[in-house]
C-alpha cells in the first residue's frame, strides 16, 4: 500500500491521476487477497470521480479539494493495514461513505 501513497504524493490532482490510481489499485486488488476490500473501495472511489468529471471542465479548487480528501483516505487506508480488524473496518466504512466533491 505504501506504493500507492508514495506514488499519489507525486501526482497532479488531474483526472489522469485518478485513472492511473484506479489501475494500480485494481492490480493490488488482484495481488493482495488480505486487503482486497480496501483496494476495491479506493479504486471505486477514483473511478467514480473520473466518471463524473470526464470530459467536463474541472475547477482548480474542486480538483485540489478532491485530491486532498482522496490522499487522506489513501493514507488512512495504508495506516489501517496493520491495525486491528476493528480499525480496518472503521477505515473501510469511512472510505465507502466518502465523497470527494
Amino acid at each position: 500500500m505504501t506504493e500507492l501513497v508514495d506514488w499519489l504524493a507525486t501526482q497532479h490532482p488531474g483526472l489522469r491521476t485518478y485513472k492511473t490510481f484506479q489501475e494500480k489499485a485494481l492490480e493490488l486488488f488482484a495481488a493482495d487477497a488480505s486487503h482486497r476490500a480496501l483496494y476495491r473501495l479506493l479504486a471505486g472511489l477514483a473511478g467514480h470521480y473520473v466518471t463524473v468529471f470526464d470530459e467536463e471542465p474541472l475547477p482548480v479548487d474542486v480538483a485540489q479539494k478532491a485530491y486532498d480528501v482522496f490522499f487522506r483516505l489513501v493514507e488512512e487506508g495504508e495506516g489501517s493495514l496493520h491495525g486491528s480488524t476493528e480499525q480496518q473496518l472503521t477505515v473501510l466504512n469511512r472510505i465507502a461513505a466518502a465523497e470527494l466533491f
